[in-house]
């Protein structure tokens, strides 16, 4: 996957507003509405551009409850990570899910309504799945900083 400076500042643009025209980031980025058009459908197709998402209010939604939980497996046997990941994959409550190294197998950030509904949500997903050896949860405070924005490299003028 390749992109060069004008590339580079259209994905700044549309990292933090993926609403922004075509018109408005060409006019930034010093390109057509047309041009940059292409260059976002390329920047797509590629992978370079994953998904077009917004970002709620997990309290506006009715999901005010939010949980960052570490995950220790029994074993670690390529088709008990992959029955775990796909349980992640097929959970609502569960809004990501990573694979890590470490104390802890995997970090899941999870919603609920409440903890009535986080209880029994753990009962369901962990308790239940004799794959899992360890659980521990961190309940959210606060969300200081929400996005996926990555820092993004401008490549150099050769």
């Amino acid at each position: 996957m390749h992109y060069d400076r004008i590339d580079a500042r259209i994905l700044e643009l549309v990292q933090k507003n993926n609403r922004l025209t075509s018109e408005v980031i060409g006019e930034v980025a010093g390109l057509s509405a047309t041009a940059c058009q292409r260059r976002l459908k390329r920047l797509r197709s590629e992978g370079i551009i994953e998904a077009d998402v917004s970002i709620l209010s997990p309290k506006a939604v009715g999901n005010p409850i939010q949980m960052l939980v570490l995950v220790t497996l029994e074993r670690e046997r390529s088709d008990i990570i992959d029955r775990f990941k796909k349980a992640i994959k097929s959970s609502a409550e569960v809004v990501n899910g990573f694979y890590v190294t470490g104390d802890a197998d995997f970090v899941l950030y999870v919603t609920a309504r409440s903890m009535e509904d986080y209880e029994r949500f753990t009962r369901r997903f962990f308790y239940e799945n004799p794959d899992i050896k360890g659980v521990k949860t961190m309940v959210i405070i606060d969300r200081v900083k929400s996005g996926f924005a990555l820092p993004i490299e401008v490549p150099s003028e050769d």
